[in-house]
């Protein structure tokens, strides 16, 4: 059974810092891409950012470049979001997701973390 399975969101006032786990199991994620998206309430899911597990090669959107860090561990078989510089508008349940190379769509999800940033 696939899963990915998210862990380290919490409370955490402007300007801090959290990292994001994502253990993944059931399957060799080695050739996919792995996403990171986060859904504040009332808001549509938002990309974050993704990595290629198997070249390292990173990409994030232009709200969190610069602040936030993507990076994986392949014999933990887990994926990272260091977030830095954490503003109140970053505030969102956080997903990791994973998908083939060749297709757009994210296949396997996670159930999300809660990251709120306080004022």
């Amino acid at each position: 059974q696939v899963q990915l399975v998210e862990s380290g969101g919490g409370l955490v006032q402007a300007g801090g810092s959290l990292r994001l786990s994502c253990a993944a199991s059931g399957r060799t994620f080695s050739n996919y891409v792995m996403g990171w998206f986060r859904q504040a309430p009332g808001k549509e899911r938002e990309f974050v950012g993704a990595i290629s597990w198997t070249f390292g090669i990173t990409y994030y959107a232009d709200s969190v470049k610069g602040r936030f860090t993507i990076s994986r561990d392949n014999a933990k078989n887990t994926v990272y979001l260091q977030m830095n510089s954490l503003k109140p508008e970053d505030t969102a349940v956080y997903y990791c997701a994973a998908r083939r190379p060749d297709i757009k769509t994210y296949e396997y999800w996670g159930q999300g973390t809660q990251v709120t940033v306080s004022s």
